[in-house]
């Protein structure tokens, strides 16, 4: 298919470009911007009069579900809001059932997404065998396999030192490790963050500490083995100013945050709703600001939606006893783009943050338009605005908090390879 994307607003940080441009595609490949090819003629057009036409979205943590939890989501289904999204690449998670810690585990994922077709998926393997913390998994069959790294979630390890010939395995492999700060003595099964807000509800709070003290340890071990760390969705302000430190010390880290932690905080809880129970939990204001700022001076470099589909019931138990996370892909854009009105970010660098940042710490080729270069791109309309609801949530999971509410922005049009793999219906 030749297809043509007309007098659209380009934004692609990774080429420095920021202004009205065609883009043409041909054989899954950007062919020329701005002049069209020699002999051109378009199997398709787009007009973007009035759109923005971003690099596809990029994706750092989303869990599938499939295998073993297909009554929360399948790959198809996710996948298929990923392309709603704008979202063409994304890294899933291990926490299946059976784990992510073997290549078979690996290419059946690699083989499910291909089927659907929707998104290019990337997968992050288990770092310790059934993620149970005790020992390694086969982190060179992994990489073989594809894997673009290697993690433990939020699951703890047995020790330090298995934390430590974990980080050694993964530095000869050349992985990156993605790590979730978290001490779970401190935490001590808390649901939200320990402060006022934990006292006035009567639930078990998990201190600012829990996350910093994790972090500390593991900068201590990432100085002295030097190998490469991208820490997941921090939370908290003294967290943002540690991993600042260390980047001015040279440590081979990056470091993100979830798009909902950018705008909710404690406050948000209210009427004790489990769509609001989440892991890291939502922060102070202060935290909030502190994150805010880190992603405008780059100290966190990428934002992620940190999807995490759950069925209706999950959310239905007690508020301590629902299980935290929130469906956040559908989200993703239109929350950025409101840092952008809100004059947080320019919109160059909103897009960075979930394009050539997020690809750069996967080490995927993704997140760009270049000339020769794959064609994973969307097209944007900034101006719409649309109600969040479980009607037009494509994932199979309705739990987020920001159900009914007004969003600003909206993908019309999402093309992967070169192909269109989600037009708007309204368009």
């Amino acid at each position: 298919m030749k297809l043509e994307i007309l007098n659209g607003h380009l934004v692609d940080p990774a080429n420095d470009i920021d202004q009205i441009a065609d883009v043409f595609i041909a054989d899954g490949k950007v062919v020329a911007i701005s002049k069209p090819p020699a002999a051109w003629q378009a199997d398709l057009t787009i007009n973007a009069s009035g759109r923005l036409v971003l690099p596809g979205l990029v994706e750092l943590s989303a869990s599938l579900r499939q295998p073993g939890q297909e009554h929360k989501a399948t790959i198809r289904t996710e996948t298929k809001a990923a392309a709603a999204s704008g979202v063409t690449s994304l890294a899933c998670l291990p926490t299946t059932n059976p784990v992510v810690d073997s290549p078979a585990q690996v290419e059946l994922i690699q083989q499910l997404s291909q089927d659907s077709g929707h998104c290019n998926v990337h997968v992050i393997g288990a770092l310790t065998k059934g993620l149970k913390g005790e020992s390694l998994s086969e982190m060179a069959a992994l990489k073989a396999a594809g894997c673009v790294g290697v993690t433990n979630v939020l699951h703890p390890l047995k020790s330090s030192l298995v934390l430590r010939r974990a980080l050694e395995y993964a530095s000869s492999q050349a992985l990156t490790v993605f790590t979730y700060p978290l001490d779970h003595e401190l935490a001590n099964l808390g649901c939200v963050h320990e402060g006022l807000t934990s006292l006035r509800l009567g639930l078990p709070g998990i201190p600012a500490a829990a996350e910093t003290a994790a972090l500390a340890f593991h900068l201590a071990l990432i100085e002295e083995l030097n190998v490469r760390t991208h820490f997941c969705r921090i939370s908290t302000l003294r967290a943002v100013n540690m991993i600042a430190r260390a980047r001015q010390d040279r440590l081979p880290i990056t470091a993100d945050t979830s798009i909902l932690h950018l705008h909710l905080t404690d406050q948000d809880i209210r009427d004790f709703d489990g769509l609001c129970h989440n892991l890291p939990p939502y922060r102070t204001k202060a935290d909030r600001e502190g994150l805010r700022i880190g992603v405008c001076e780059g100290t966190l470099s990428a934002i992620c939606a940190d999807h995490q589909p759950h069925e209706i019931e999950a959310k239905l138990a007690p508020f301590q006893s629902t299980a935290p996370g929130c469906s956040t892909l559908e989200t993703l854009l239109p929350k950025t783009l409101q840092l952008v009105h809100e004059n947080i970010l320019s919109l160059t660098e909103a897009v960075r943050r979930i394009t050539q940042q997020p690809a750069e710490i996967l080490g995927i080729s993704a997140g760009k338009l270049s000339v020769g270069g794959r064609a994973d791109a969307c097209v944007v309309d900034p101006e719409q605005t649309w109600i969040l609801s479980h009607d037009n949530l494509l994932s199979r999971g309705k739990n987020t908090p920001l159900l009914d509410h007004r969003l600003k922005g909206r993908v019309t049009h999402t093309i992967l390879g070169g192909n269109l793999v989600f037009r708007l219906e309204t368009d």
